[in-house]
């Protein structure tokens, strides 16, 4: 991976947060991303060129009035006064290269001198155990603080840890041994029998990402929703609040698209899914 630096920017020593997302169902990190980014007004430092990630190209996601800027699979943006680096993915990764995409990711945040990493991402409805909405969308988290992934000040927050994690479950024990360099024949082999529904979670991109910055010795939270696919907006809002949230930022001091508080609407998210129905029709 290289991180090609834009002319006249320079990357901020206070920054020492790097929020991104893990592509999965609805693409909830990705957006969440996009609205911290506008909200936070970050800008665009450089952009990081990988292998691992397909090729593509796009207008600018958050100014409207074209500066003949282009947007890149991946991005790097800081916003000094949030103290934050935010990186936006908006391609998908490679079959099969997840876990190298991780590595360069990892030696990255290390080779920039990033103290925490917080991964935004979503899993399948679908999947959710136990359906509990009485207080709204429900955050859950996974933390390497503590070996069972909990961490209190996400407890203080509210949210639930993901009990799906087990570091001694056999697929999360490969994920360590990959991140860490540490692969056998032997390890190689448990990939060969059949995955069980234990082995979901720890299939998924956030999984890698969570590894490979662990083996780096960084503090990884991952923050997690449920959703399904279709309108994820308010999925987004949420997951974005709750970054907020852990880094000590209130949204409600952005300075939002109406002048006043709250966050700021990417340019972009006007034609995400398209015009609004005809009411005529109902």
């Amino acid at each position: 991976m290289e991180f090609n630096l834009e002319e006249g920017k320079h990357l901020y020593d206070e920054c020492s947060t790097l929020i991104l997302p893990a592509l999965s169902i609805g693409n909830v990190g990705q957006l969440a991303v996009d609205l911290l980014i506008s909200s936070t007004k970050a800008e665009r430092i450089g952009y990081l060129d990988d292998p691992n990630v397909l090729p593509c190209v796009g207008n600018d996601a958050y100014i409207p009035t074209p500066q003949g800027e282009l947007a890149l699979p991946l991005e790097a943006y800081e916003s000094p006064s949030s103290a934050l680096t935010l990186i936006q993915q908006r391609s998908p990764v490679v079959k099969g290269m997840m876990i190298e995409y991780a590595k360069n990711l990892a030696n990255f945040a290390v080779a920039c001198g990033k103290k925490h990493i917080i991964i935004l991402s979503s899993l399948d409805f679908g999947r959710w155990q136990t359906i509990d909405m009485s207080s709204g969308q429900q955050i859950y988290y996974l933390s390497n603080t503590n070996v069972d992934g909990a961490d209190d000040q996400c407890e203080k927050l509210g949210w639930k840890r993901m009990k799906e994690y087990d570091p001694n479950q056999k697929l999360w024990k490969y994920l360590n041994t990959l991140a860490e360099g540490n692969v056998s024949p032997d390890d190689i082999s448990l990939l060969e029998d059949d995955l069980g529904e234990e082995d979901y979670y720890p299939s998924l991109p956030f999984a890698a990402m969570f590894s490979c910055f662990k083996a780096k010795g960084l503090k990884v939270t991952c923050l997690l929703c449920y959703c399904s696919e279709g309108d994820n907006i308010p999925d987004a809002f949420n997951l974005a609040e709750a970054a907020c949230n852990l880094v000590g930022l209130r949204p409600d001091n952005f300075k939002g698209n109406e002048g006043g508080g709250g966050w700021v609407i990417p340019f972009s998210w006007q034609s995400v899914y398209g015009p609004p129905p005809d009411m005529s029709l109902f």
